[in-house]
């Protein structure tokens, strides 16, 4: 069965880090596109980055662009993202996706050139003095 698991989050300080991990069983993610989704109060659920799975290229949101880097290590199936210089602003659900869809789905959300449609249960991160 596909499953997403994501961790890592946590309440930090203006300015500090946190690095989120995407843990996926049920596929190997050699071949498939992986990305992060965040849903901020107040705001509809946007893309924050992603890495396609044809060539590996990564591309990110501008709001973080700079301060956000995602990686992944096929090894261990595994996606992460390393938050840092975080702002207040960043504060919400982030969400790990992939381009593998899941019967029965019947819509995603797209970055990167690809459809994301499955979806972790997402972990809450707090950026607050």
């Amino acid at each position: 069965q596909l499953q997403l698991v994501e961790s890592g989050g946590g309440l930090v300080q203006p300015g500090g880090s946190l690095r989120l991990s995407c843990a996926v069983s049920g596929f190997s993610l050699d071949d498939f596109a992986m990305a992060w989704f965040r849903l901020v109060p107040g705001k509809e659920r946007e893309g924050v980055s992603c890495i396609r799975g044809d060539d590996g290229s990564a591309a990110y949101a501008d709001s973080v662009k700079g301060r956000f880097i995602m990686s992944r290590d096929n090894a261990k199936n595994t996606a992460y993202l390393q938050m840092n210089d975080l702002k207040p602003e960043d504060t919400g659900v982030y969400y790990c996706a992939t381009d593998v869809w899941m019967p029965g789905t019947t819509s995603g959300q797209r970055m990167c050139g690809r459809s994301f449609g499955t979806w972790g249960q997402g972990t809450q991160d707090t950026v607050s003095a």
